[in-house]
């Protein structure tokens, strides 16, 4: 199904956001900066943005019909391609907004959907990319039945009456039922090469999306993982030997998280998130640089508990110290209040970040900074869970004081 080839030309995007109780509008600001970074990363421009406040999404229109004559006079007047909404429509908004609007119409959903489409590589990737589509595409038939390819057809394949949406509709169940058996094969193929690397332990980089795991990966593996400053780069799971000092463990690259992230990808990646699962440390991954990085640590921690994999030992890595700025107050205003945006990084080494001891370290992985000091940490928390699992085994790996990085 569904592999979209990147284009030449970038696809002109109006973007939809809309402010509520839940949802102010900074939120709202902040969430369509992160879907215009998605509009860029599927091969599309965002040239224009609205919002509308509002107490509920209307269940027919999604937005009030206002706001909805106002975009499509924007996209009449300005050659826009699509329209991307930041929340999941269900069908039937996105039906009746297609049919006001008279152009492409995408969520929030559909979007992620679309970038892992062209980010997976592997057969492994793809056919969970394509379980997560179909399974998206099931409850919005009605209508677009006309893009579906001819599977079935002819003399005795139809019941008296049936539509070519019932046999569309079932045409999807036979390929998810057909996908998820894949699936289950393919993760007990995956499970004998995850038994079959011996009593080593198990490191796994967890963290936001384009925090830069991959390039911490490449750095201390000395490996070539694919890295690039766009969301979801890596998406299959990437595993390799790494030795510090003389004590050898197995690190994990895994596949990004992202807040709203659609239910159907959390489903069929599941499989992909047990080396999270059945890792030993977490290493959590985060881009210190970014003004909203204590969300993304609450958005990981979500997933996380939802993968059953929040009570592992984790260390905490502040990643991209290098790009970390704050804003400065002039020493004579006395008005401007003291924000977070104010802390330098000794001002969050002393809030929250303190109570973790010597579980925080903060590095730029690009450079190679602190490097050192992450070595020596993950080196002892590695020993720490090799020695209680072995204890026969700990003079074979001296204390970390004693260790050449």
């Amino acid at each position: 199904m569904i592999e979209r080839k990147s284009k030449p030309e970038y696809e002109r995007a109006v973007l939809v956001g809309i402010i509520h109780q839940r949802q102010d509008e900074v939120k709202a600001i902040e969430y369509l900066d992160e879907l215009e970074f998605l509009t860029l990363t599927a091969g599309g421009t965002a040239v224009k943005r609205f919002t509308q406040k509002i107490d509920k999404p209307n269940p027919k229109t999604f937005l009030g019909t206002g706001k909805l004559d106002e975009i499509k006079a924007y996209v009449d007047a300005n050659n826009i391609d699509i329209v991307i909404f930041d929340d999941e429509l269900t069908p039937g908004q996105q039906r009746n907004i297609e049919k006001i609007l008279e152009i492409k119409i995408l969520d929030r959903t559909n979007l992620i959907l679309d970038i892992f489409a062209q980010r997976a590589q592997t057969h492994y990737a793809r056919t969970q990319v394509e379980l997560a589509q179909y399974q998206y595409l099931l409850p919005r038939l009605t209508g677009m039945w006309t893009h579906l390819e001819r599977q079935r057809g002819g003399i005795g394949m139809r019941g008296p009456g049936e539509t070519e949406i019932e046999t569309d509709r079932r045409i999807i169940r036979d390929k998810i039922a057909l996908l998820k058996k894949k699936i289950v094969a393919i993760d007990r193929q995956m499970a004998t090469q995850r038994g079959n690397r011996g009593k080593l332990i198990r490191v796994a980089l967890v963290g936001y999306t384009n925090v830069g795991k991959s390039t911490l990966m490449n750095v201390v593996s000395k490996s070539k993982v694919f890295a690039e400053n766009k969301l979801f780069a890596t998406l299959d799971t990437t595993v390799r030997k790494v030795v510090i000092g003389n004590l050898p463990f197995l690190l994990s690259d895994t596949v990004g998280f992202i807040r709203k992230l659609p239910t159907q990808l959390v489903e069929s990646f599941k499989s992909t998130l047990d080396e999270v699962r059945e890792a030993d440390l977490l290493l959590h991954i985060v881009d210190i640089s970014h003004a909203n990085f204590e969300e993304h640590i609450e958005s990981v921690e979500k997933i996380l508990a939802e993968i059953k994999a929040q009570d592992k030992p984790t260390l905490l890595v502040f990643n991209k110290i290098d790009a970390y700025t704050h804003e400065t107050i002039d020493e004579d205003d006395l008005v401007t209040e003291r924000t977070k945006a104010h802390y330098t990084l000794e001002d969050w080494k002393k809030t929250w970040m303190a109570k973790m001891g010597e579980n925080t370290l903060f590095i730029a992985a690009i450079n190679k900074e602190n490097l050192d000091e992450f070595k020596k940490k993950v080196y002892a928390a590695v020993r720490k869970i090799h020695i209680q699992r072995f204890p026969y085994n700990d003079f074979l790996y001296p204390d970390v004081k004693d260790i050449e990085v």
